[in-house]
């Protein structure tokens, strides 16, 4: 089920894919974990991995959509590939990828053909991009911008003003920057337009993080901005900028996955190897159970994200689920992955702060991935829009087939307005819970579900709690709960995962859910009916000793089965 370099081969792809995707980690393999390692402790920048992926031409390949190189395309599953991997060797190599991810956006959602040919010619160079939204006072609330553009006689525009946070910020050869003009009030003053940083207008002021990657703050001066230089103007830059999002957002999750891949290989060969006490750590049965407990839930992670790429790929005007999957992926997944670090690191505990290992760098890098695109608290709001149609209004649609084919991901950059979220509708959930009832943790938080939608039905939220976002996030976590048991049993029926698994997945997500109503019982909004039916919905998962002998023999078969070469 993991990622394993030794036994690498992406078989379900064409072949410039697989060549391109080997060829990365052949890469990284032959550089060695001491390089690895020394250059993410030196904060040395990753200008090797950029003139490798330029002599490849893998940033190219792999970002190019047909409509700008009818030879190229964007297909979210082999991306969805290259961030696992990419996650895997380090979180710097997975950044610059991905910020050159969010600087296209609003590149290839733009019908400037001016801009879409240079932006494809300078990935053919080698090129990295970057994405200028963010600022020091603002953050990334797009409703404020302190990046004015003024008017000139020709037409054109001086763009003056800051960026914060904006990674390769440093070497970026287009930067998507986000502004407004001075003369018009509103949304239709917005203007997204390209910045070249190698202009003498461009300022770079610092990195602002102390780490391998450029993070930078940077400032316009009188930039000159040609009318062939505008991406997007008044209410299409604001839906570009959230489009944007929408498809780097994604990306997250799978990079999450890659770094605790590569940490449990380390965690569980350490501690399978060690003796303490007279006896191997991994005898002891609390071991066992947070090694088991981080394998499952590293399992799930994968198997809803891998679902969710199909969502994205099967995308269109008619059928918009992906924009529930994607917070999701962004939030669960995400702080999923910093669960799975801190139950190995329990177990390994003081080798994981040795500076010779990955899961130092792990222990680091895996606390940021829930921070970008939107925090947590933003992406469960996000996903509290959709729970009414999700839980109560299903409708009809054709089955979504898994999508490795070799296509165009087109409608990721014309996905139209961002609005109407609420509207968006879904098919039911319940047949996927039914078509696995057979399984006792299935069946037992498939009755948590139930309970959520009785809750919602018997005891809704007030007017004023619906004001209570502490209160409403909790309500969030749990309706969270149900969308991920949902893909992760879809990706499960479609790929064989073998029951016991299955049901040990479900085992924690019992538990997790008993533990969020446990939370909804304790906030000082929660009305008594409803402390009441939290109460009602704390669940033991159902004990199986032969389901946890057989998960554990597959924690215990990653022992030695990959170490980097020194």
């Amino acid at each position: 089920m993991l990622f394993n370099p030794s036994t690498y081969d992406p078989k379900q792809f064409d072949d410039t894919t697989r060549r391109l995707l080997r060829a990365t980690v052949d890469w990284f393999e032959s550089r060695g974990k001491k390089a690895l390692i020394d250059t993410y402790i030196d904060r040395a920048w990753y200008g090797d991995f950029l003139e490798f992926a330029a002599k490849e031409g893998l940033f190219a390949e792999f970002l190019t959509p047909s409509a700008a190189d009818g030879d190229k395309r964007w297909d979210t599953a082999r991306i969805a590939e290259l961030n696992e991997i990419l996650g895997f060797y380090g979180l710097g190599y997975w950044y610059t990828w991905q910020v050159t991810i969010l600087g296209l956006g609003p590149v290839w959602q733009s019908e400037n053909e001016a801009v879409r040919a240079r932006a494809a010619k300078l990935l053919s160079e080698g090129h990295v991009m970057a994405f200028g939204l963010s600022e020091r006072s603002h953050g990334a609330d797009i409703y404020s911008t302190d990046m004015i553009l003024t008017p000139t006689a020709d037409g054109g525009f001086t763009a003056t003003g800051p960026k914060y946070y904006i990674g390769n910020g440093n070497v970026a050869g287009l930067v998507s920057v986000f502004g407004r003009r001075s003369d018009v009030e509103g949304p239709e003053g917005y203007v997204f337009f390209a910045v070249d940083s190698r202009h003498e207008a461009y300022h770079l002021v610092k990195n602002v993080v102390n780490a391998q990657m450029y993070v930078s703050e940077f400032r316009l001066e009188e930039y000159p901005v040609r009318a062939e230089d505008v991406l997007h103007t008044g209410k299409a830059a604001f839906d570009a900028a959230l489009n944007t999002v929408n498809v780097g957002k994604f990306n997250l999750c799978t990079a999450s996955i890659g770094i605790c891949e590569h940490a449990m290989y380390e965690a569980v060969t350490h501690a399978h190897n060690r003796v303490l006490y007279g006896r191997k750590v991994t005898d002891f049965p609390h071991v066992r159970r947070e090694l088991t407990d981080a394998y499952t839930r590293l399992v799930a992670m994968k198997l809803f994200s891998d679902r969710a790429v199909d969502y994205f790929r099967s995308a269109s005007p008619e059928d918009r689920r992906y924009l529930l999957f994607n917070p999701m992926t962004k939030m669960k997944v995400t702080t999923e992955g910093e669960k799975v670090i801190d139950l190995m690191w329990d177990v390994i505990a003081a080798k994981g702060f040795e500076a010779d290992t990955y899961f130092d760098k792990a222990a680091k890098d895996i606390r940021g991935l829930p921070k970008l695109e939107g925090t947590v608290h933003v992406n469960l709001a996000l996903i509290l829009k959709f729970m009414a149609n999700y839980l109560f209004a299903p409708t009809d649609y054709p089955p979504v087939p898994t999508r490795l084919d070799p296509a165009d991901d087109e409608f990721l950059f014309r996905q139209g307005p961002a609005r109407g979220l609420g509207a968006i509708r879904f098919h039911d959930w319940r047949t996927a819970y039914d078509a696995h009832a057979h399984l006792p943790n299935v069946a037992r938080f498939r009755e948590q579900a139930d309970g959520l939608c009785a809750l919602l039905l018997e005891h809704a939220p007030t007017a004023e709690q619906q004001q209570d976002l502490d209160f409403l996030l909790e309500i969030g976590q749990l309706f969270a709960l149900v969308v991920y048991g949902h893909l992760v049993l879809e990706q499960a029926e479609l790929t064989g995962t073998e029951p016991d698994l299955l049901d040990g997945i479900f085992d924690f997500l019992v538990r997790d859910f008993s533990a969020h109503a446990t939370e909804l019982h304790g906030k000082t909004s929660t009305s008594e009916p409803q402390a009441a039916w939290a109460l009602s919905q704390v669940r033991r998962p159902v004990a199986d000793a032969e389901r946890t002998a057989k998960l554990w023999a597959r924690v215990e078969a990653l022992s030695g089965a990959y170490e980097m070469r020194p």
